[in-house]
């Protein structure tokens, strides 16, 4: 049953994927393009719109994958950084480890599993409702010196990721030294944020500043701009900006009617011109924003946080790293973000404000966690079918049908739970904002890691221990037969797991090919806009979405690899789709919105690690239960080896991600004494970190175009 319901889903997901694929190359023609995918061509001023038909842009073209597989890494670095760089590092690190694991699966650890004779019940005339359990270990006999070949299989594949994981970490380490020693000078290299700032009676926050860091700092210290709570002003500008695209939308469309109510919602009060009537309340917003300002720059809200520049790298380095109080609740330092990537709104005024922010996010994550428990348990009755007839009594006689019963048992549990998984990752973003990080970058970061961490639970371990809250509870307060267990209990969840490859893997990449829900919106709003209506917003990828979904991919794969091998091609047909199709987004689609210079490969090292040692556990839970004592003997040194190389990579490698070495800072600031455009890198540093919603506001009178801007400042 479980594996016609794969080859249903295989089935469907394929007939989808040629079906994206086809569209994508036909969508990339059509006019709706510039919407959908927002080319980066376009960004660059070298595109114009095209004319509403063209019989050309109907001819579907492979053009974009010789285009994709060509581009160099270099190509890849210069146009989407070093970020985008690491995205693909973690897709090709992918690709050698299956592949090599899938050589040793599919042609040493199959044969090996098919050909056992643990499982000679099993009805070969009614294979369709088997499960895959005769591929699996399961089919190999107890004692059987077969399981050698497994426990090889083990220590080689585990030496050969760590070969990987070590050549990965030293690699890109060096491309982000590189990326350091190339770049030109930038602001955040010169900048420390600095929180907790103690308040004075006698002083402004922005004197105690200044007196502070003259004094500690005094050869080196630069400038200082202090943050203010400009939430309600942020409100302001974006009604005016709403109110603005409004007037363009009707100055531009000559056949829309421009007379409405002044009233609540358009159907109450006089009769009145809407341009007019809009324009008078974009005067007054305009002149509350400029009220607001003014109000901001002299007496101001001030937050007891500043970012505070340096003469040198060295000295913002210092500053970062050493304790600038006796307190150390007080003067708190951390490295300043690019000025493009800071997040003002959610600036926490102090450090006992943070560590409660942090309290609270931490219980909600628990409080999210149990709760999804709920459709995973759902999820799991739908693949038991015996199970789900005593749920549902009245669907016994439809589910007697051979095609219904292994649509809803193989394909429908896996589509159920990607739904519910859709949500995951916005949460837990909103929940990382409100952390207290004060970039886009950390947030994105912490909501990687916290996305990561609650699929493996909620999708790994609660799919495999299918069972109430409390018998996972259980495991955690047993933790001597968690090797077991899971022994027991994963292999039994091949057939799922394979069928969850499908369908959210090889689904979810050639829907990020299709972005169909970008073109849901742009068919919806498209009869909505104007001819004038030309604002484009370019969008970035989202790394704390896609990058736990490769992980938890490569866990899947690192887990199952010697238990059921029959998952690994489906492992590499999904990251082979995956390196083709996101290459060609960073091409054509996405722009970076902040530059960690490859500060997301810890995350991806780590989870490797917990990866090899969950295998190593279960592998040890295996042997034991097929009765081969010394083969689990002798793999209880490999989870120990795996922690001791991880704490070997960690020294060795992990400080070049969380700061640079001095030796490459007086490198660079060496460099600058010779370089003569430093003066006026220094004159824009000043004004570097201004708050956006305190630059000056200027209406623009030329409403043929949202091209020209609502809000202009000077150049910093």
């Amino acid at each position: 049953m479980l594996v016609s319901a794969l080859l249903t889903s295989l089935g469907i997901n394929f007939g989808l994927c040629v079906l994206f694929f086809t569209l994508y190359s036909i969508l990339r023609k059509q006019p709706f393009y510039y919407d959908v995918y927002v080319p980066r061509l376009l960004v660059e001023g070298t595109s114009k719109r095209r004319s509403r038909f063209n019989l050309e842009r109907l001819i579907p073209s492979p053009g974009w994958v010789r285009k994709a597989w060509k581009l160099s890494e270099e190509e890849l670095l210069s146009l989407s950084g070093l970020d985008a760089v690491v995205y693909m590092r973690i897709i090709t690190f992918s690709l050698k480890v299956f592949l090599v694991a899938g050589i040793i699966g599919i042609f040493v650890i199959l044969p090996v599993n098919c050909t056992g004779d643990q499982l000679e019940d099993i009805d070969f005339a009614d294979f369709s409702n088997n499960s895959l359990d005769v591929f699996t270990i399961s089919n190999v006999s107890s004692g059987s010196k077969r399981l050698w070949v497994h426990f090889s299989a083990v220590y080689v594949v585990t030496i050969f990721i760590w070969y990987l994981l070590y050549y990965e970490y030293k690699y890109i380490s060096s491309k982000r030294i590189a990326y350091f020693y190339s770049s030109k000078p930038q602001p955040h290299q010169f900048t420390v944020v600095v929180r907790s700032i103690p308040v004075s009676v006698q002083s402004s926050i922005s004197d105690s500043i200044e007196n502070f860091f003259t004094e500690v700092h005094p050869s080196t210290y630069l400038s200082h701009i202090v943050v203010r709570r400009t939430n309600k002003l942020r409100g302001l500008i974006n009604d005016a900006k709403k109110l603005y695209k409004r007037i363009v939308h009707l100055q531009g469309n000559s056949t829309e009617h421009k007379y409405g109510r002044a009233g609540c919602f358009g159907l109450f009060g006089r009769k009145v011109d809407l341009v007019d009537h809009y324009e008078k309340k974009l005067e007054n917003i305009e002149e509350n924003v400029r009220l607001e300002q003014s109000e901001l720059s002299l007496a101001g809200d001030e937050i007891p946080a500043a970012f505070v520049s340096f003469k040198t790298r060295y000295a913002a380095a210092t500053a970062f790293h050493l304790q600038q109080s006796i307190d150390p609740t007080q003067w708190v330092t951390e490295h300043a973000p690019e000025p493009r990537d800071v997040y003002w709104p959610f600036f926490t005024s102090t450090f006992f404000r943070r560590w409660i922010s942090k309290l609270v996010v931490i219980v909600a994550c628990i409080l999210l966690t149990i709760l999804f428990l709920l459709p995973v348990i759902f999820v799991q009755g739908l693949t038991n079918l015996s199970q789900l007839e005593v749920w549902l009594p009245f669907l016994e006689s439809i589910l007697t049908i051979t095609f219904v019963s292994e649509v809803v048992t193989g394909y429908l549990p896996s589509l159920i739970l990607q739904l519910f998984l859709k949500m995951v990752p916005p949460i837990m973003e909103l929940l990382s904002s409100i952390q207290g990080y004060v970039s886009h970058s950390d947030i994105e970061k912490s909501a990687c890691s916290k996305v990561l961490w609650f699929t493996i639970w909620n999708i790994f371990f609660a799919t495999v221990f299918s069972g109430s809250v409390l018998y996972q509870l259980s495991l955690i307060l047993d933790p001597k037969n968690i090797p077991a267990r899971l022994a027991v209990a994963v292999p039994a969840q091949a057939s799922f797991f394979i069928a969850y490859v499908v369908t959210s893997g090889w689904t979810s990449t050639s829907s990020e090919l299709f972005r169909l829900i970008p073109l849901i919106g742009s068919l919806i709003t498209k009869p909505c806009k104007s001819n004038t209506d030309d604002e484009l917003v370019v969008p970035t990828i989202p790394f704390h979405r896609d990058i736990p979904r490769l992980l938890f991919f490569g866990l899947l794969g690192i887990a199952y690899f010697f238990l059921a091998p029959l998952i690994l091609p489906f492992l590499l047909v999904y990251f082979c789709l995956a390196y083709i199709i996101y290459r060609n987004q960073f091409i054509n689609v996405y722009e970076p919105k902040f530059e960690t210079a490859g500060k997301f490969w810890p995350i991806v090292h780590n989870s490797m690690i917990f990866s090899l040692v969950l295998m190593h556990c279960i592998a040890v839970g295996i042997f034991t239960l097929k009765k081969v004592s010394l083969a689990s003997t002798l793999i209880f040194p490999l989870p120990i080896l795996t922690l001791l190389f991880n704490e070997y990579c960690r020294k060795r490698f992990l400080p070049i991600f969380t700061g640079y070495s001095a030796e490459s800072l007086i490198k660079k600031d060496k460099e600058d004494q010779n370089d003569a455009t430093m003066d006026e890198f220094f004159d824009k540093l000043v004004t570097a970190y201004q708050d956006p919603a305190l630059m000056p506001l200027q209406f623009s009178t030329n409403t043929d175009s949202l091209h020209s801007p609502l809000i202009s400042s000077a150049e910093v």
